[in-house]
């Protein structure tokens, strides 16, 4: 059980230093191939220009774009040295997500920033709400402030679910390094939990037979699934969260349940979702 090769998505107008040093300690934990990518679009102003100065707007600003993928390989590069037993480098003048999202079938799994709950411009960044629900891969979301892949305990968001369940088998090689694993699920409605928890014991159960310790916990608690699953990772000391994402539209306010869009912008710990 491992994962074989991840991609890491690099922000062209961001910082990616956090991004770039969990994705070390990912490559160096998995011995894993590491690919480094990055697109972005040349959005003209608003404005109106023609003929030659409209062509030379867009050549300085593609230009001004490819010398920063070619800074964003350096710095990818730097950071896999004596980390990854191989490296590779993609990137295109393109909108960012669509781009990754294709070129993800080359991955297990694919590494990003987190979005910190801001509108991000879909010319720059692939954010990760974009990419869970275009890429067929799971996410590994890195908040900025996370320097760290701390597997000492991670936590998995329980929902029964076919999200969740995807989620739990692609994080497999991540939960089999994790010193404690606890499966989390919380109750809907009143009178729910003893459901709850026979979902999570078999989820508990499998596990086992993967070579996998964990433990089920179900609060006495019912609904507000957010509230208590930050209650339950700041309890066990989670550094990740594994959870199934959920969703279809594109408007940002219904791309992802409330418990996605909340582990895609939270800055506390890093996320595995899968969708």
């Amino acid at each position: 059980m491992t994962y074989a090769t991840a991609m890491i998505s690099l922000a062209v107008e961001q910082p990616n230093d956090a991004l770039l040093e969990v994705a070390g300690q990912f490559a160096g934990q998995f011995s894993a191939k590491m690919i480094g990518i990055a697109a972005a679009m040349f959005s003209p102003p608003m404005y109106f220009l023609d003929g030659v100065a409209s062509q030379r707007l867009i050549e300085e600003g593609e230009g001004a774009i490819n010398r920063r993928m070619v800074e964003l390989e350096g710095q990818f590069r730097a950071a896999m040295h004596g980390r990854a037993r191989d490296v590779e480098w993609r990137s295109a003048l393109e909108l960012p997500a669509r781009y990754v999202a294709r070129e993800a079938r080359a991955a297990d799994l694919v590494i990003v920033g987190g979005d910190g709950n801001a509108i991000l411009d879909p010319f720059a960044i692939a954010g990760p709400s974009d990419l869970v629900l275009q890429a067929g891969r799971p996410l590994l979301v890195v908040p900025a402030a996370v320097k760290w892949l701390d597997l000492r305990s991670v936590l998995v968001a329980w929902k029964d679910c076919p999200e969740a369940r995807r989620a739990v088998a692609d994080a497999l090689p991540l939960l089999a390094k994790a010193k404690e694993v606890t499966v989390a699920g919380i109750a809907e409605e009143e009178g729910g939990q003893a459901t709850v928890r026979r979902q999570a014991d078999d989820v508990v159960g499998w596990l086992s037979r993967h070579g996998i310790v964990a433990r089920a916990h179900v609060p006495e608690r019912i609904g507000n699934a957010v509230i208590q699953l930050n209650r339950i990772a700041a309890d066990t000391g989670a550094g990740v969260v594994v959870a199934g994402a959920y969703g279809h539209s594109r408007f940002r306010e219904w791309v992802l349940g409330g418990v996605t869009q909340h582990l895609v912008g939270q800055a506390a710990r890093c996320a595995l979702l899968s969708r």
